[in-house]
């Protein structure tokens, strides 16, 4: 057997890794939210937080070719429904060609933080909405079935930008 010149270390999830994972991502009740394949996995830079908290924890000292089911609390994930990520708009805050519906999701941008923000409208009323800011998924455990597909070191370059570059990768 020949090792090419490969140690063993450099397969193992840990810190300035990058990750290639596939996986199946499904709520309490069993409703599958987000997945992906091994040919198309999710690329990530260990150890920097690219990933949420419970599920880069769960990943450490994984090898390639390693599965496991990992049940992240909403705590450790998305965090908790925060009661006042609510807030009261006046519907002419809202362009005029744009169709308000409950449970529509908006994309709203922050200008105090220079931040895009995710809301939901929760209440549609005749003069104002009421939008939630909570993340869609705040308040929900999320179980994971994940399997490592590769695992390689960043490179400096990755290492200075904090992700992984790939195909995939947005700039």
């Amino acid at each position: 057997m020949t090792t090419e010149g490969k140690s063993d270390v450099e397969q193992v999830v840990s810190d300035g890794q990058v990750v290639s994972l596939a996986y199946i991502l499904r709520l309490d009740d069993g409703e599958e939210i987000d997945a992906a394949g091994a040919d198309e996995p999710l690329v990530y830079l260990h150890g920097v937080g690219n990933i949420i908290p419970g599920l880069e924890e769960a990943l450490t000292g994984m090898t390639v070719g390693d599965s496991k089911s990992v049940k992240v609390l909403a705590k450790d994930a998305y965090g908790e429904m925060d009661p006042d990520a609510y807030e009261e708009v006046p519907l002419e805050f809202f362009p005029d060609d744009m169709e308000l519906e409950e449970g529509m999701s908006l994309n709203l941008f922050n200008q105090s933080t220079g931040e895009h923000i995710e809301a939901y409208l929760a209440e549609l009323s005749e003069e104002s909405a009421v939008l939630d800011m909570n993340h869609p998924l705040a308040g929900e455990n999320l179980n994971f079935e994940v399997e490592v597909v590769e695992v390689r070191p960043a490179t400096t370059d990755e290492l200075a930008h904090g992700h992984a570059h790939g195909a995939h990768s947005h700039h």
